[in-house]
């Protein structure tokens, strides 16, 4: 960036911004940070050109369109070679009610979160995540109710 690859104040404002309404028009952008138009779109521009914005996404309602149940999910693989970490997470990736997958220290070898509409919906996963070669250990738990969820980091 032109400042060093920090971030000044109005490149914080956009961030801000445009975290809570990625559809903002860019005219109420510029009217918001308190520039105008042109400076705020080439701001935009070095932002995403340097990676500071990946993309814009709609926020979509999960228990609407998936189920209302998230399930965090460690898995312990056999062994920690690279071929059976490869293969474990391309299985993964298939698999459509995984919403992530974390690659972890400490007990599990992954975190998984996965959205469910019920138990038995959880039984069919579960028995996919079973089948997934060199799978050595699983253990659930369910949330009961989500406590902070931010649709970024803070800026």
């Amino acid at each position: 960036m032109e400042n060093g690859g920090k971030l000044d104040r109005m490149d914080v404002r956009i961030l801000r911004t445009l975290s809570g309404d990625g559809r903002i028009s860019w005219r109420d952008l510029a009217e918001r940070i308190g520039l105008s138009l042109t400076p705020t779109l080439r701001r935009v521009k070095r932002l995403e050109n340097d990676g500071y914005i990946e993309g814009y996404t709609a926020i979509l309602n999960e228990e609407k369109i998936a189920g209302r149940i998230s399930v965090f999910v460690f898995v312990t693989l056999e062994r920690q070679a690279e071929a059976t970490m490869s293969a474990f997470e391309a299985a993964v990736e298939k698999l459509p009610h995984v919403v992530s997958c974390y690659m972890m220290t400490g007990r599990s070898d992954y975190l998984l979160r996965v959205v469910v509409r019920d138990l038995d919906h959880y039984q069919v996963v579960l028995g996919e995540l079973t089948r997934i070669t060199d799978v050595a250990h699983i253990q659930s738990s369910f949330a009961l109710k989500a406590v902070v969820q931010r649709p970024s980091v803070p800026i």
